[in-house]
């Protein structure tokens, strides 16, 4: 696999992800890691290029966040976004202030010169061209350091990008990672291309191979537990674990009782001893022992923890029965490591199997093969190795499951009645793509509000609850917009989930993006 490598470094810019998502399109190696990660280990990874990332503060504000000034010495290009475009100026000479018009969202914005980002974009030399970008920001950079050229700007912004190409720094005060960015691609191609020199060579087709190798390698003779899902990348982690070490390894499905209408049949039928796959399988029914776990509570982080938690010793209890277990393997991807805020990164939400996860775990070491990999690569690993489409590409599913498709507390009542409306919801979606009355979103699912509002069924009066609908589009599940359901079919979702669902009155459609919101609820 070709590691030319581009670095974000994160100054807490809620963008972080889609920086990575975006340089790795342009078939680069990315990673991101917090700000204060050592030159040391900078050094070490010898990467082509750094990008600075937004950030919540103030450049000059007292305890805000600053580069290593020795970063300026090494002599790899950087691109500063947003907060990364004023830390540069802030810390080369230039002046960050106030700005007196803040910008927010889509901005025109004029191109000076071409320089290195722009390239065709401005047109032909000496005439300026013009696009659509995103911005976000308070502050804005009053005047460039000394030795850079101003190359764009907006009617309030007078340094919308700035650039110099002696020294290998650029700047842009939008955002060209986000898709609203007209020509943000291109932007952010030029510089992992043309400016960093990589080549674009880095592709998903050995990662299969080179991960079985480096996994085999590490296991040796020792006895691997697989925590198995039935999602996406449980399934895809088993699988790959399964090439690696055949028998040594056994697959423990926990059913929490938290899954999906009939989930926990489909998961055993695909991974059982009559499914297709050569696995040591277990199946734990631990239903009851999760809703005793979370009875009582309503906080979002404390669910998601305590799942969790109670994962972790289920696991250790059965590897116990298998004896001599030492590895355990999870399917973290990359963005459950960057939103559980490990690293430096602001927490989004704990992911049960990263920021979720006990002090003590009773191994001797996890094994995440796909920690790097974002979900769309991970799919593509899952191709590589054989696991079918209709697995590949099912939707997403959160390790905590309905625990976190249910606003408040959770129960086995509660469980019931999201299941059937999601269950509902889910075929008269599959039916309507079907018969071409839509396209089918990326994602979408019911969740059950905390709630309740008064209704009238059959002349009487009810007091039930309300159920969300969800529904989304997105390539990478890091931005995402509300799909837009023809409204004869909500009208018919509906009518069905309020008649059918004992419990419900009422069904809400969110139409939130993300961000501000995240695709789940909790």
């Amino acid at each position: 696999m070709n590691r030319e490598m581009i670095i974000v470094l994160d100054f807490g810019g809620q963008y972080n992800q889609l920086i990575a998502r975006r340089v790795r399109e342009c078939n680069t190696y990315c990673e991101v890691h917090p700000y204060t990660l050592p030159l040391s280990e900078i050094k070490a990874k010898a990467p082509k290029g750094i990008i600075f990332t937004g950030g919540p503060n103030s450049v000059y504000g007292a305890d805000s966040p600053q580069a290593d000034p020795e970063l300026y010495k090494l002599g790899i290009p950087i691109l500063g976004i947003c907060y990364g475009a004023q830390l540069l100026a802030h810390q080369l000479g230039g002046k960050v202030e106030t700005a007196p018009v803040s910008e927010y969202g889509k901005t025109e914005v004029s191109f000076e010169k071409s320089g290195a980002l722009f390239g065709e974009l401005c047109g032909e030399p000496g005439n300026s061209g013009c696009t659509i970008a995103w911005m976000s920001h308070t502050d804005y950079i009053a005047k460039a350091p000394e030795g850079f050229s101003v190359t764009a700007k907006t009617p309030v912004c007078p340094v919308a990008a700035m650039e110099c190409p002696e020294k290998g720094f650029y700047a842009t005060q939008f955002h060209p990672e986000v898709m609203h960015s007209k020509e943000g691609f291109k932007i952010l191609k030029a510089f992992v291309n043309d400016v960093c020199g990589c080549t674009g060579k880095w592709q998903m087709a050995s990662f299969a191979d080179e991960t079985i190798k480096a996994v085999r390698e590490k296991v040796g003779s020792g006895k691997v537990l697989c925590a198995l899902s039935g999602g996406v990348d449980s399934s895809v982690a088993a699988v790959l674990l399964s090439k690696a070490v055949g028998k040594q390894l056994t697959c423990v499905f926990v059913d929490h009782g938290l899954l999906r209408k009939d989930e926990g049949d489909q998961v055993e039928a695909v991974f059982g001893p009559d499914g297709p796959y050569d696995l040591n399988f277990i199946r734990v029914n631990a239903q009851q022992r999760f809703y005793d776990k979370l009875a009582g509570v309503e906080e979002p982080e404390r669910k998601r923890k305590i799942i969790g938690e109670e994962f972790i010793r289920v696991f250790e209890e059965e590897a116990k029965k298998i004896g001599a277990v030492d590895f355990l393997v999870q399917g973290t991807i990359y963005p459950d490591i960057i939103e559980s805020g490990l690293g430096g990164s602001a927490v989004i939400k704990s992911h049960h199997n990263v920021g979720g996860l006990p002090d003590y775990v009773d191994f001797k070491e996890i094994i995440e093969p796909l920690r790097m990999l974002f979900k769309d690569e991970v799919r593509k690993v899952g191709l590589e190795l054989g696991i079918p489409e209709y697995l590949v590409y099912r939707q997403p599913f959160p390790g905590p499951g309905l625990g976190i498709r249910i606003i408040g507390e959770v129960n086995a009542e509660k469980v019931k009645i999201v299941q059937e409306a999601d269950a509902i919801y889910r075929e008269e979606i599959d039916r309507a793509v079907k018969e071409g009355k839509m396209v089918a979103p990326n994602q979408y699912f019911a969740a059950l509000t905390n709630m309740r509002s008064v209704g009238v069924m059959g002349d009487f009066r009810t007091y039930d609850y309300a159920v969300a609908l969800r529904a989304v589009t997105t390539s990478d599940f890091m931005t995402a917009e509300a799909a837009e359901i023809p409204w004869a079919v909500l009208s018919h979702i509906t009518t069905r989930i309020v008649n059918e669902v004992k419990g419900v009155s009422r069904c809400l459609y969110d139409c939130t993006t993300k961000p501000p919101a995240t695709i789940e609820m909790e």
